[in-house]
């Protein structure tokens, strides 16, 4: 499968040296770009026209929990902060199974897909008794879509009972969930060139996580040699939670535990001290930023300036649907931006800097050394936007940061992953939208009504 997009206006290649062209061709063999230069003389199966349009390497969203998609925008949890937030909604997330978790993976991808993401991982945490093969159903809509998935197999083993915050169904025994880590491991997970599809090993947090299944889950993760993520340092309620149970602050804690270096990523980072990024930077340990979910959620406002200026690997996150009430990355692109000049001035990353840690800086939390920029030898993960558009009018002076500074209103006209169309003119090439939406909205309201959730967020004006 050749494609060949010719005359292209702008491309920002988000690559080591920055390099941005202009008028140029891009040419992709079997999922892999071949050739960026000026009037390739070359066939291919598949020819888009370049002109007028802006070319970036696709987005790699390394944060999400894509499950919440059908727990959004709920009155009763509008004004909570992250642990009330969490003890409600565990009332109607202990309800998944694997129909829920198929529909609400497909209409967040979409969403993704629509706005220039090409890579996403789900960090999935909530297996209730009984629910099916929640990753196989990620996996599977993955597929169907075009786009590239890291799964995780996440996992709680403290309930109430334990002093946790979740439910007695929605935790499972130590040795259950790294019996079926392994499982998934050796299903899903592909490390070659080119992956569409990986897995990560992702206790929830360490509150909500014995200190047993963090250690065990990180020796496993390395003799596997797949990647650990966990939420941390998110709130100061987890820093009290901490420092009460074991006498450390939560960095210190997981560092105990072996989970530090470059293969794990934590998610949010927001109350970091100086001491503590200065040895995230040394092991290269990674920090992916939410800034809506943590605004939504008042948890505070990471120090990404600080981390990209000490070295600390920085990614770009949607998080939860519902702490985020979206799936759009290149949202969250602009809404880091307009954080960081608020809270920062001067010393807040430009938005340039915020497109790279979108991309390469999450290509690198992933550990893909073949996505994140656009040059010969990657993988074809890009994404086009028509700078006719009337909000880009009179913006284009800088390119590598108008997404940024000025954003983009509604989908991008095409996203190519390994190569292939998947967005097209806006919409899904895969997938007819609206029999998507209709099928995941009737699925989202029969998982609202069941049981306690349907008692606790029944609308007064639509019957769920």
């Amino acid at each position: 499968m050749r494609l060949l997009i010719r005359n292209i206006d702008c491309l920002v290649s988000c690559d080591a040296q920055d390099n941005v062209y202009r008028g140029v061709d891009l040419l992709a063999e079997d999922g892999i770009i071949r050739a960026i230069a000026p009037g390739l003389d070359a066939q291919a199966d598949e020819i888009l026209d370049g002109a007028h349009m802006l070319c970036y390497p696709g987005l790699v969203n390394t944060h999400h929990h894509l499950y919440q998609q059908f727990s959004r925008n709920l009155p009763q949890v509008q004004n909570m902060e992250l642990f009330d937030w969490l003890k409600t909604l565990y009332e109607i997330w202990k309800n998944l199974d694997r129909e829920i978790v198929y529909w609400s993976t497909l209409s967040g991808l979409c969403e993704l897909l629509r706005h220039g993401c090409t890579t996403c991982f789900d960090h999935h945490y909530v297996f209730p008794a009984g629910c099916g093969d929640l990753i196989g159903a990620q996996f599977e809509a993955a597929e169907l879509l075009g786009i590239r998935m890291h799964a995780s197999r996440g996992s709680m083993d403290l309930s109430v009972k334990d002093g946790g915050l979740p439910p007695d169904s929605v935790v499972q025994p130590v040795d259950e969930i790294l019996a079926d880590s392994v499982r998934l491991i050796e299903t899903w997970h592909d490390p070659a060139f080119g992956s569409m599809r990986q897995l990560a090993l992702a206790p929830c947090s360490p509150f909500s996580v014995s200190a047993d299944l963090l250690r065990q889950s990180a020796q496993l993760a390395r003799q596997y040699g797949v990647r650990l993520h966990t939420h941390l340092c998110e709130t100061k309620d987890e820093e009290r939670y901490t420092l009460e149970r074991f006498g450390l602050r939560p960095l210190a804690y997981m560092q105990t535990l072996g989970w530090i270096g470059p293969d794990v990523w934590y998610a949010h980072g927001i109350h970091f001290t100086t001491d503590e990024l200065r040895l995230l930077a040394q092991t290269g340990t990674g920090v992916c930023h939410c800034p809506a979910s943590n605004m939504k959620l008042s948890s505070g406002v990471a120090r990404v300036g600080d981390m990209l200026r000490m070295g600390v690997p920085v990614g770009l996150g949607v998080d939860g649907s519902a702490s985020n009430d979206g799936s759009s990355l290149m949202e969250e692109l602009r809404t880091a931006y307009l954080l960081h000049r608020l809270t920062a001035g001067a010393q807040a990353p430009s938005g340039y800097d915020m497109l790279k840690i979108a991309s390469c800086g999450g290509a690198r939390l992933l550990g893909r050394r073949d996505i994140g920029f656009l040059a010969p030898g990657m993988c074809c993960d890009l994404f086009l936007i028509d700078s006719r558009r009337p909000e880009l009018v009179g913006a284009l002076y800088d390119p590598k940061a108008v997404l940024a500074t000025v954003g983009v209103r509604g989908p991008v006209d095409t996203t190519v992953v390994a190569g292939r169309v998947v967005v097209r003119g806006g919409h899904l090439a895969a997938m007819d939208e609206q029999a998507l939406s209709a099928r995941a909205q009737a699925a989202c309201s029969r998982y609202l009504a069941r049981g306690t959730a349907g008692r606790l967020f029944k609308s007064k004006d639509e019957s769920l």
